[in-house]
């Protein structure tokens, strides 16, 4: 069973920095790897994705020009680098193997998720 890991939550505080590292084992199956958050209370939403092959980036416009998505082929890992935080920024932190459809941006495209990691946002 592939499952893809997350490192590098942890507790910040506003205006911080943080850098979440995904470990995608297999990515032959899959063409890309997404970041998702979930609040507590709240629906898991998209934050960000990346291609394989071209390193096509797509963003939510909440972290748009704070986050930047990038990843390392021959490591097969796609790090997360989060800057200017916010306590609206805290979430349990999932990455995925993007394997059908063409949006990059809805769960049901993803598959093989992490465990999450817990990124915490303090005012």
């Amino acid at each position: 069973q592939v499952q893809l890991v997350e490192s590098g939550g942890g507790l910040v505080q506003a205006g911080g920095s943080l850098r979440l590292s995904c470990l995608a084992p297999g990515r032959t199956f899959s063409d890309g790897v997404g970041w998702f958050r979930q609040a507590p209370g709240k629906e898991r939403e998209f934050v960000a994705s990346i291609t394989w092959n071209i390193g096509r980036t797509y963003y939510t416009d909440s972290v748009k020009g704070r986050f930047a998505i990038a990843r390392d082929n021959a490591k097969n890992m796609v790090y997360l680098q989060m800057n200017s935080l916010k306590p609206e920024d805290t979430a349990v932190y999932y990455c995925a193997a993007h394997i059908r459809g063409s949006s990059w941006s809805l769960k049901w495209e993803y598959d093989y998720w992490g465990q999450g990691t817990q990124v915490t946002v303090s005012s």
